[in-house]
């Protein structure tokens, strides 16, 4: 078995990136491609492979200074639970450019076992903490781009 964890863009399936966060992601469901390849251009990407095939992904929103927002964690279905999950975030959490970060964030609402043994853990100020949040929004963009 050959797995590798690689932050080479030239690698990433766009295709089953796009698949996965439009059509089963619970966070993205809907998403345009244009949206998801921007998103990929503007972000530090972990592409995971198996055998030379992309099997998994994560995105890191940051400044590679101050900041990091770790998003967009998947492996596909078949490749759950054999371990892959821990060796992308050892990767992430591992990568020069995510040293030192002051605030890395992330928003989940499951596997939060797997993600507080690399150090996340609930707020300690959740109160200090605000969003703008809007479920819809990928809707409306369609809505927009068909007329």
């Amino acid at each position: 078995m050959d797995l590798k964890i690689s932050t080479d863009k030239s690698l990433l399936d766009i295709d089953l990136i796009f698949q996965f966060l439009h059509n089963e992601a619970r966070w993205s469901q809907g998403i345009p491609r244009i949206l998801v390849e921007k998103a990929i251009l503007n972000s530090l990407c972990f592409g995971v492979y198996l055998n030379q095939a992309q099997i998994g992904f994560a995105r890191v929103v940051t400044d590679c200074a101050t900041f990091a927002n770790l998003v967009d964690v998947f492996l596909v279905s078949e490749h759950r639970g054999k371990g892959f999950s821990r060796v992308l975030l050892e990767a992430i959490n591992e990568h020069p450019d995510l040293q030192n970060i002051r605030r890395f964030m992330l928003a989940t609402s499951n596997k939060k076992s797997l993600y507080a043994k690399f150090g996340f853990k609930e707020l300690d100020q959740p109160e200090i903490f605000m969003e703008k949040f809007v479920p819809d929004v990928y809707e409306s963009l369609i809505v927009a781009n068909n007329e």
